[in-house]
């Protein structure tokens, strides 16, 4: 092989690879493995390493630069990279737009562009004869750093532009002919492209845990990482962080009417842009795209946290000029926060049905993901002590999902010397019974079986949608029924009459008639809603359903020693004490014994096998909302079909379904790895 044989070969190995890396990044398709791909770069690396006088800055294997760098150059915009103002709110656009209609003639229509607001760093790049020639960071908007070296890390961003005849080819097939009439006789020296540097999520937690197991520091989110890798001297140590790139906006112009036409024109000059992306008529199709992706934003692989909305006609865009360092003719229209801050009026403890004692911080009403809270839950006695938490603190709360809020942060600058510390009581403030705390627990409990305000949260959970699913007999008639003396044990409920309702203030006779219907309609139940309505405690939804399948009958269940019911999957020796203990006391046999007397029915095992066993030793987790089932019945169908539901991830997990607004269970799926399906997988698994 001569050099001029060398010198060839190495030109296609670079042509076929930037083919390919345009193919994957910005397609978002292949036509080779990552196998194949990876032997050309390997082929290519060996011929530069043997010829390195043929090595040139725009090959694919000088991504990662020599020597760190001892500083950052600065570099200077060719013209201003703005930032946005920001809205939350629906009225906030509506005001937005009705301030832009003046700035341009009556009568003319508006339409927008949206894009996904990628939650990383903004940059600049410019690309001289087709190579690119720098790279650098926002700064102030007028001067930023030269990050040339850590940017040519990133596979996502070409280090060479497309051939000519390729870009004026596709721009004719996309149907942009003046552009490409444009391009063939005046083909630009310098193209300026600017977008968006990110991470993904998998990546933050990889790194961040290698980060946590060597004792370094760790990111708080993946823009701070997204940054700080950016700015690596070493440009080895950006390489390594494997970070990912959109092009979002085209500073030259090539005759381009909309600002959807630069994001086509970007895609086939070689950049990676957001398919996501779309043109909107009006705001209401703005609020719609709005919606959709703030449920789905935690399906995404990268963070968004909102949706830039701009003018999409580039002529009433640049008409509207700018007011600071943002333009008028675009707004970021975040999402709900999903952390405020607020101040702690005061710190009560919740009784649960148990006799758990947990913190409730009440707060000074704020909004946060879209709804207005008041409280958050402080969990027990040492989350204070860790937190440092004092009544009047003012502190950064945090809401996943529908799940009551946490208090992740104390802010003690605010603090004026007028908080208190919260103290646990050494008596349940409802029956003044002495707390109890079992050894190696945290949990400070109320021993009293009979306190009023157990009772009430018993009372609660009985009549709920996954017991025994009482329609309109909500808490605030529960609580009406206990302070008049009508009901006072949950087999009370199955005997009340019209006539014990009707003279009830408030309570009219159809009222008072549908209540009675919807308490006799569910007199029959099955024996795992039973067994959980009773409220034992360790006895969940899914250790209930374990409860039925294994002993079919209750009678069976209440005569079962503490080894025969430890001897069911998923039940330890505490959950069985637990059971084994309920069903030796006196009161709750006379409960029972009473159950039957007001004639509720238990029906037997009811979970029907199919013949169809093909999720035999698949366990599911399911969280969010589903849109085509409700999440009892997906249940029941994964156990038809021989497979097992829990409430909790964990490596033995098989599948987590995430549905719409998932909680905690899909963060720690994603730690643990554990799969993740959406629902129209899960349909498709469950042959629906």
């Amino acid at each position: 092989m001569t050099k001029q044989d060398v010198a060839d070969r190495i030109k296609k190995l670079r042509k076929e690879i930037n083919h390919h890396r345009y193919l994957y990044h910005v397609l978002d398709r292949q036509e080779i493995s990552d196998f194949a791909l990876d032997s050309l770069k390997k082929e290519l690396f060996d011929l530069e390493q043997k010829y390195p006088e043929l090595i040139t800055g725009d090959s694919p294997t000088q991504r990662v630069g020599g020597k760190p760098l001892a500083k950052f150059e600065k570099f200077r915009h060719s013209s201003p990279m703005l930032s946005f103002n920001d809205t939350f709110s629906k009225t906030d656009m509506s005001d937005w737009e009705q301030r832009i209609k003046k700035l341009i003639p009556k009568g003319l229509e508006i339409n927008y562009y949206c894009e996904l607001k990628i939650d990383g760093l903004a940059i600049e790049m410019v690309y001289k004869s087709g190579d690119f020639f720098v790279g650098s960071t926002r700064g102030d908007g007028k001067i930023g750093e030269n990050v040339t070296q850590n940017l040519k890390t990133i596979e996502a961003v070409p280090l060479k532009l497309r051939e000519k005849n390729e870009i004026i080819s596709d721009l004719k097939k996309e149907g942009l002919y003046k552009i490409a009439k444009n391009l063939e006789e005046s083909w630009p020296e310098t193209l300026t492209v600017r977008g968006e540097v990110f991470i993904h999520k998998h990546e933050f937690e990889r790194i961040n845990g290698e980060r946590e197991k060597i004792g370094q520091s760790i990111f708080a989110n993946p823009r701070n990482m997204a940054a700080g890798s950016i700015r690596q001297l070493d440009s080895k140590i950006t390489s390594a962080r494997k970070l990912d790139s959109f092009a979002y906006d085209l500073i030259n112009n090539f005759g381009q009417t909309t600002h959807e036409e630069k994001h086509k024109i970007l895609k086939i000059f070689g950049f990676k842009t957001n398919v996501y992306n779309k043109p909107c008529r009006d705001l209401q199709a703005i609020f719609d795209f709005h919606d959709i992706w703030q449920k789905k934003r935690e399906k995404l692989t990268y963070e968004i946290d909102g949706v830039v909305v701009l003018v999409n006609k580039n002529e009433f865009f640049e008409k509207m000029g700018t007011v600071g360092k943002a333009p008028r003719g675009a707004v970021a229209f975040k999402f709900p926060l999903k952390e405020a801050t607020t101040i702690v009026e005061d710190i009560k403890l919740q009784i649960g049905r148990t006799g758990a004692m947990t913190p409730v911080a009440y707060l000074k009403p704020t909004e946060v993901s879209g709804v207005i809270v008041s409280r958050a839950t402080l969990h027990n006695e040492d989350e204070i002590k860790r937190l440092g938490v004092k009544i009047g603190d003012t502190v950064v709360i945090g809401r996943a999902g529908d799940v009551i809020p946490d208090i992740i942060k104390v802010l003690p600058s605010f603090r004026s010397g007028k908080e208190k510390f919260f103290r646990m009581p050494n008596v349940c403030p409802s029956c003044h019974t002495a707390l109890t705390k079992k050894e190696k627990e945290i949990i400070w409990y109320c021993p009293n079986k009979n306190c009023p305000a157990r009772k009430r949260e018993n009372f609660y959970h009985f009549v709920s949608k996954p017991a025994f699913n009482i329609v309109g007999l909500g808490p605030k008639i529960i609580d009406r029924f206990l302070d008049e003396g009508l009901i006072l044990d949950m087999a009370d409920i199955f005997t009340l009459k019209e006539g014990d309702i009707k003279p009830l203030e408030r309570f009219a006779e159809k009222s008072a008639e549908n209540i009675i219907r919807s308490i006799q309609e569910k007199k029959e139940i099955s024996l795992s809603r039973f067994l959980f309505s009773l409220g034992i405690r360790h006895v969940g939804e899914e250790t209930a359903i374990s409860l039925q399948e294994n002993f079919g009958k209750i009678e069976r269940i209440k005569d079962a020693s503490i080894e025969e019911l430890q001897n069911v999957s998923d039940i330890g020796p505490e959950v069985s004490t637990s059971v084994f203990q309920w069903f030796r006391d006196r009161e709750n046999l006379k409960l029972l014994k009473k159950f039957e007397k007001v004639g509720i029915k238990i029906k037997e095992n009811t979970t029907k096998k199919t013949s169809n066993q093909k999720l035999k030793g698949k366990k599911f987790v399911i969280t969010g909302e589903l849109k085509n089932m409700a999440r009892s019945e997906a249940k029941e169908r994964i156990r038809a079909l021989g497979g097992e539901v829990s409430e909790s991830v964990s490596k033995n997990t098989s599948f987590l379904v995430g549905g719409e607004n998932p909680g905690s269970k899909f963060e720690k799926a994603k730690k643990i790895g554990v799969k993740i399906i959406d629902e129209k997988d899960f349909l498709s698994i469950i042959e629906i």
